[in-house]
């Protein structure tokens, strides 16, 4: 490409990954904090299959360029019910995509399985609930499915949007493949957390009738995935905020993430 005039940082405003311009007015998304390797694999499969999201462009000594999607990934403050079931609708076109686990996929068991929240919680120290959720997971085998590709890290701020039309998903890094209910329980704590429990269901609407079947294992996922967030769920408060929400606090977080929690207990 030609020489960059303007790099922008796409996180807070200062941090990676960087919006770079061109002299000549092309433009492209630089990801300098590697490894790579899983993010191009998931990204190529993306491609091969119609997946809403960003084409890998080169890679090289500086990182990974990637393109640029429109949109912005600003939450509303208001849950938009069509907004949340086509988000739900995307998820299952990316688990459409049956894989088998390779060195740059693995497979994924729980949402961003690259921090560790069990180490997270013993240093916090987890609550009596989050306890519970912990011993009701580590006494159940992982429900079974054909491995399918996986976000790994699936929420609101990874999504983009033109006026009320998803443009893509972003940000593939922990990627690879696994049951669906990953990623689904992930969108739904996510929407719990940022909009209240009672509006999850809406992500199982939009998945189920792009999927043409039931959701399953729902509720085991739901409880793995509040297992995949803080402690403190105040701790992520500088994401809300970067997504446009600083009405957020640390307690409504918490007992939004409790309240999701304490009713997937009650299903398994």
């Amino acid at each position: 490409m030609d020489t960059v005039i303007s790099r922008v940082g796409l996180r807070e405003g200062s941090k990676s990954p960087w919006l770079l311009t061109y002299a000549d007015g092309r433009q492209a998304v630089l990801r300098d904090q590697g490894p790579f390797d899983t993010e191009i694999a998931a990204l190529t499969v993306a491609e091969a299959n119609g997946v809403a999201a960003p084409r890998v462009l080169e890679t090289g000594a500086d990182g990974l360029l990637i393109s640029v999607v429109p949109g912005s990934s600003k939450i509303p403050a208001r849950p938009e019910p069509a907004r949340i079931r086509a988000t739900g609708a995307a998820v299952a076109v990316i688990h459409a995509v049956e894989l088998a686990p390779t060195k740059d996929l693995p497979p994924r068991h729980r949402p961003i399985e690259l921090v560790d929240f069990d180490d997270w919680r013993a240093r916090r120290t987890a609550s009596p609930l989050l306890l519970a959720a912990m011993e009701a997971v580590g006494t159940r085998p992982e429900p079974p499915h054909p491995t399918v590709l996986v976000h790994g890290d699936l929420w609101q701020g990874n999504t983009m949007w033109v006026d009320d039309e998803l443009s893509a998903i972003i940000d593939w890094d922990c990627s690879g493949v696994g049951h669906p209910g990953v990623d689904l329980g992930s969108l739904r704590c996510d929407i719990a957390l940022f909009h209240g429990p009672e509006h999850t269901d809406l992500v199982l609407e939009g998945w189920q009738e792009q999927a043409g079947r039931e959701a399953p294992d729902v509720a085991y996922w739901d409880v793995v995935a509040s297992l995949s967030t803080p402690p403190d769920v105040g701790e992520w408060l500088p994401n809300a905020v970067d997504q446009g929400r600083p009405d957020l606090d640390g307690p409504t977080l918490n007992a939004r993430r409790d309240a999701f929690l304490r009713a997937a207990l009650s299903r398994l």
